[in-house]
């Protein structure tokens, strides 16, 4: 395992034209992504963020930012208190990796994963904050079947750990996810209730096969 020296990101994050938000009992309107981590908030984007020329484990390792960091001379003398801290993180990766399935490709440079294993490598990298809430945004656009299916093992194998999911999806496989679902249709709420109430909305029918379907 190469020691991994990264620099913090800094995002830009567009605030709401109204409203607040939420969370906790806490207005976090506005507060920015470190902020929102600490409180427990972790999040996925639609294009996975991966470091390319790092491996599947690396790329786990180098999520834990939020954990107490060594100094420069802890590494440079690679003291005690230096290789527990690296051991530990290490480890938590590893339960990450295992916990999404991902174990099995830890060596493999995250270029080199297909699509929907790079989407969970995405995944995996937000689980380091040790999220209560986790945001996922498209978790399964454009996979195949197959990825798909590993995909929802996964995020069923996160659900029974605890973890509440809000995520934004076009492919409704990913009801068999939800608890709840909202419907929108060009920016307005159609349907709101219990997945097999929403599937036989005939208003959510209509918007996604035609009024023919929906007759």
């Amino acid at each position: 395992m190469r020691r991994l020296l990264v620099s913090k990101l800094y995002y830009s994050v567009k605030r709401p034209s109204e409203g607040k938000i939420i969370y906790d009992n806490k207005d976090i309107t506005g507060k920015k992504p470190h902020v929102t981590a600490k409180m427990g908030i972790g999040r996925t984007f639609q294009i996975a963020s991966l470091f390319a020329d790092f491996t599947v484990l690396e790329n786990v390792v180098a999520s834990f930012y939020l954990y107490p960091k060594s100094g420069f001379w802890e590494a440079m003398f690679n003291t005690p208190g230096y290789r527990k801290k690296e051991e530990y993180i290490l480890n938590q990766a590893m339960e990450i990796l295992q916990l999404v399935g991902l174990d099995k490709v830890k060596e493999e440079l995250a270029s080199n994963l297909p699509h929907g294993y790079q989407k969970v490598l995405g995944v995996a990298r937000a689980l380091a904050v040790k999220p209560k809430l986790l945001l996922l945004d498209e978790p399964i656009a454009g996979m195949t079947h197959d990825e798909i299916a590993f995909s929802l093992r996964a995020f069923e194998k996160m659900r029974s750990q605890g973890i509440t999911f809000l995520l934004v999806e076009h492919n409704m496989e990913i009801m068999s996810l939800c608890d709840r679902v909202i419907v929108l249709n060009f920016g307005n709420k159609i349907a709101e209730g219990l997945p097999e109430e929403v599937r036989q909305n005939e208003d959510v029918i209509q918007a996604y096969f035609g009024s023919e379907h929906a007759a």
